[in-house]
């Protein structure tokens, strides 16, 4: 039998105070804002690197492209990864309570690493082709991966702020577990 959760604990892990708490979350949603407009930014030199006529405006979007993936997008990426996990596990949020949580969690995990594997890789090779003079090799490769990463971040955002869905089935057991009056033990002295 474990002994229950002492006071300012969450799941027995040490609860974060509320200054700790609001900075984590200021951390976390200029993070989270910052990939968002990292990524509207991609999306619109990927549009224009798509669309333009002009070799130099061609060769100018690839470039602010790979300057942003290479230099921006992974620190931020991380940096929303760890922020929310700090966050979830230090609050009453939890990480594995509310299917929100759980989902924004894979998801911002599942973006980070399309980032690492698909979109650099795929700016990358727009880039290596446009400084040696040749045409943009696939219009989709400086397009696909801001598109899916805004997708992602614009329906995180709609979770965080909706909280839908309710507790997974662990937040449900440790709910119950937690409403469950404490088996009455010996009387201190």
């Amino acid at each position: 039998m474990s002994a229950p959760p002492g006071p300012g604990t969450v799941d027995r892990v040490k609860k974060l105070s509320r200054p700790a708490r609001r900075a984590h979350l200021v951390v976390h949603v200029v993070a989270s804002a910052g990939w968002l407009g990292l990524t509207v930014g991609l999306l619109a030199l990927g549009v224009t690197a798509n669309t333009t006529g002009s070799a130099a405006m061609l060769e100018a979007s690839v470039r602010a492209m790979k300057i942003f993936a290479d230099r921006l997008l992974l620190p931020i990426a991380f940096l929303t990864l760890v922020s929310g996990l700090v966050l979830s596990l230090g609050t009453p949020w939890g990480l594995a309570r509310h299917r929100w949580v759980w989902t924004k969690f894979w998801l911002t995990l599942a973006t980070t690493t399309a980032t690492v594997f698909a979109l650099r890789p795929g700016v990358d090779a727009a880039a290596r082709a446009v400084a040696d003079g040749h045409a943009l090799p696939d219009g989709g490769d400086v397009l696909m991966g801001p598109v899916v990463s805004l997708t992602a971040c614009l329906f995180m955002t709609v979770i965080s702020v909706l909280k839908p869905w309710g507790l997974t089935r662990r937040g449900r057991r440790l709910r119950a577990d937690a409403r469950r009056p404490a088996p009455a033990g010996s009387a201190r002295v």
